[in-house]
């Protein structure tokens, strides 16, 4: 069984597995520039709300390296957190890292407080992604049939991952039957990336279009809906990949659980429900075309949000690393 990881950080140089080339060509790419990190992020060969924490995180480091001054520091830090905006792990772990050095003047020392800083964001998403599937197991019933949305295993993460890696822990503890993937277009993270993560672990796995899911749950054969998130509001409302409203919907109307697993540093307390959260609109080329083929007409509009927002009321449980979490309820607060 492989394990397919998709960050490597050892304190000087970044790698990241080149998710858009991904099922075809298993491709790393090590760098010292944090700019390469950054394009990395808004071309979503690095994705998954935890994975861009980490790689932001390391950014930092990377750029106090090559900066010339703290101006040009500074303006770098501001290019990666906004990166991308819907994703809080992005801004969380780098103003973690502003807090780390703040009113420190000496620059051998803001590195040394940078680098550890960042190295101990990888690892405590590492030891989250593990604790937060010890508590997962306790929700999947013996013999089940998961579904699953996008893709939120070792390669959304700096460890086992989060849903998916839910789904591992079922498998490997022999409660698992089967995992049903949707395929997540408009870039098709399900059918590339899960399903690349499934067969890589060995675990059954069937892919389908997302317009299949209704009549997949209509015959019975799904037991649960279980996937990540991108940010969760105060009151529980999720913002995750778009598709998942609609999940959520057909869910509740076969009274199917649906369960959210997401780390604590998913988790933005400041913004009170699903309307504070800012949804990204993503280029109409990614709907036009696929893969570089065009299946449609150019220059037709299109509509390509990248995320959703679920209300909290169609949620069944959040699962994080401090254990199960029924709402309603308050969530605590996330302490470094």
């Amino acid at each position: 069984m492989d394990d397919p990881r998709g960050l490597r950080w050892d304190g000087e140089d970044f790698e990241f597995i080149e998710q858009t080339l991904l099922p075809h060509e298993e491709k790393w790419i090590r760098t010292k520039d944090w700019r390469v990190v950054v394009d990395a992020i808004k071309r979503l060969a690095i994705r998954g709300a935890p994975a861009i924490g980490v790689a932001g995180a390391c950014s930092v480091v990377l750029a106090k390296r090559c900066s010339a001054d703290k101006i040009e520091f500074e303006q770098a830090v501001e290019a990666i957190e906004h990166a991308r905006p819907t994703a809080v792990n992005l801004a969380w772990a780098v103003n973690r890292l502003r807090d780390r050095i703040r009113d420190i003047g000496e620059d051998e020392e803001v590195l040394r407080r940078l680098v550890e800083e960042a190295t101990a964001i990888a690892n405590e998403d590492a030891r989250m992604c593990d604790q937060m599937v010890e508590h997962g197991l306790e929700l999947i019933p013996d013999g089940a049939s998961v579904l699953t949305h996008c893709n939120t295993g070792a390669l959304v993460s700096y460890g086992i991952g989060t849903a998916l890696g839910v789904v591992r822990r079922a498998h490997e503890a022999g409660k698992l039957k089967h995992v049903y993937a949707c395929e997540a277009r408009p870039l098709g993270q399900g059918a590339r990336l899960t399903m690349w993560e499934l067969d890589k672990l060995d675990i059954p796995g069937t892919l389908l279009c997302d317009g299949a899911v209704g009549s997949l749950m209509q015959a019975g054969r799904v037991d649960l809906v279980l996937l990540g998130a991108d940010r969760i509001a105060a009151n529980g409302d999720t913002a995750n990949k778009i598709g998942t409203f609609q999940l959520a919907v057909l869910a509740k109307r076969f009274g199917i659980p649906f369960y959210v697993a997401a780390p604590s540093s998913t988790f933005d307390l400041n913004a009170p429900d699903g309307t504070s959260i800012p949804i990204e609109e993503r280029d109409a080329d990614e709907v036009r075309n696929y893969r570089g083929s065009q299946i449609s007409l150019p220059g037709v509009k299109a509509y390509n949000p990248a995320f959703d927002v679920t209300p909290v009321e169609l949620i069944n449980a959040f699962i994080r690393e401090d254990g199960i979490f029924i709402p309603p309820c308050e969530f605590p607060v996330r302490r470094p």
